[in-house]
């Protein structure tokens, strides 16, 4: 076997294989072989088919099947031991491929354009450094957390008026209709416009009211009149009520036992530390988009400052080969500048895992499947055995799953792949930390 890499830039280059039989006779006399003792024809008994009637059966199809496998191989090969920066896929020269004489020909010439991508090194100290934000919860945003905490925990009370936000319970009749019912009609739901007809109405009064001005939303209608949604579009008109009770949702005090029900029993002992505790959450919940922040600038700066030269044309051609017409050429134009900085955000992060020797092992892509079927089933991690095994049993089935071709495995290998070079990098950078309000992190958040 004769391969050769011909250059023709940095970016553009022919692969040149040539083969002779001693590359491939010895497997494809060995298939013609197996063929034999399998082959079934009438006349000859199972396996006594001369191997010159094999021949010319299946002798060109199994050369052909030969040659194809051992082309792809040796390409692999020689990419992966020469370490070759290739983008896209190699491009067999098919023309050349076609005008092959199968019949007759011993010795076979092939030809592949590759598409590399220039080279490059990461040199992290010559990088600029990367801000990290800590978003500070202030006054504000515990102040509304609290408040809509005291919402969620309110209680109820009994009003001699309506207000606004109040339920007001009664009987409910058609002036024009059978329908009747008793109900409650939450003025929350009420049309904006008309709510201040109900507000200042007393418990005994009987008003009458328009009911498709007061919920023009069907489903608002069906929640006030207790109807089935489809029912409810044909309650229209005077409606007449008699208000029976009012109740209104009070706001929870800030007392022990509205910091018990928010925190668990015990968890703090006064307003002080409840404050602290919220302030505490608040910020933990928005340390993961804090995190996906860093991310986003720890990539853009290793893009920013690794040039790297693509092969365009060839790229552009591969996409439009490989998507099968399902683009125009306009819209790879289009799409170009993202899928590039993809592939080299991608070539950066197989650079930086090669210096780094970041490898992942499948007890860690198990690990975080396992993960997942514990968030997603609701199971507790412990040393219940029986749980253990039934999760591990899962995420084997996940991984494993032969359906999708084993896309759940790799899109998990690939995320776990990710985050190790991540946070390589984050060991490897400058990271400065900056404390920020919630407010100014958003504002940061959107200009990226």
């Amino acid at each position: 076997m004769d391969i050769a890499l011909e250059k023709a830039s940095e970016t553009n280059a022919s692969l040149k294989i040539t083969l002779t039989p001693e590359d491939y006779k010895s497997e494809v006399d060995k298939k013609l072989r197996e063929y034999g003792r399998k082959v079934s024809l009438k006349g000859f008994r199972p396996g006594h088919v001369p191997a010159s009637l094999v021949q010319k059966m299946y002798g060109k199809s199994i050369l052909v099947d030969e040659i194809n496998n051992l082309l792809g191989r040796t390409v692999s090969q020689y990419i992966r031991e020469n370490k070759l920066q290739v983008v896209g896929d190699p491009v067999p020269d098919r023309e050349q491929a076609d005008a092959i004489d199968w019949d007759n020909q011993t010795e076979f010439a092939f030809s592949y354009t590759l598409g590399l991508a220039s080279e490059f090194d990461i040199n992290f100290s010559d990088l600029p450094s990367v801000t990290q934000y800590n978003i500070v919860a202030g006054e504000k945003e515990v102040n509304e957390t609290i408040a809509n905490l005291q919402q969620q925990f309110h209680s109820h009370t009994h009003a001699e008026e309506a207000a606004e936000g109040d339920t007001v319970y009664g009987e409910l009749k058609q002036v024009d209709g059978a329908f009747e019912t008793k109900t409650a009609l939450p003025l929350n739901k009420v049309d904006e416009d008309y709510l201040p007809f109900f507000v200042g109405k007393k418990k005994g009064e009987t008003f009458t009211f328009d009911m498709e001005k007061a919920f023009p939303d069907e489903k608002d209608r069906a929640l006030a009149t207790g109807a089935k949604k489809e029912e409810a579009a044909d309650l229209t008109g005077e409606f007449s009520f008699t208000i029976e009770d009012v109740t209104r949702h009070e706001p929870a005090e800030l007392n022990q036992e509205f910091f018990d029900k928010v925190l668990g029993a015990g968890a703090v002992e006064d307003e002080e530390q409840f404050r602290a505790r919220v302030q505490e959450i608040i910020q933990g919940n928005y340390a993961r988009e804090s995190a996906q922040l860093l991310r986003f600038d720890i990539e853009k700066t290793l893009l920013d400052n690794t040039p790297i030269l693509l092969p365009d044309e060839f790229l552009k051609n591969w996409l439009a080969e490989v998507n099968e017409g399902k683009f125009t050429r306009e819209q790879i134009d289009e799409q170009y500048d993202d899928f590039t900085k993809s592939v080299k955000l991608q070539l950066i992060k197989n650079k930086i895992a090669e210096q780094a020797d970041i490898k992942v092992e499948f007890e860690e892509v198990m690990e975080v499947t396992r993960q997942m079927v514990r968030e997603q089933f609701g199971f507790m991690s412990g040393d219940n055995e029986e749980m253990n095994q039934t999760i591990d049993r899962i995420a084997r089935n996940y991984l494993m799953d032969e359906k999708n071709n084993g896309q759940n495995y790799t899109s998990t290998y690939n995320r776990v792949y990710d985050d190790k070079v991540i946070e390589y990098a984050k060991t490897q950078l400058t990271i400065v930390t900056q404390d920020v309000s919630l407010d100014e992190f958003k504002a940061v958040a959107e200009n990226r």
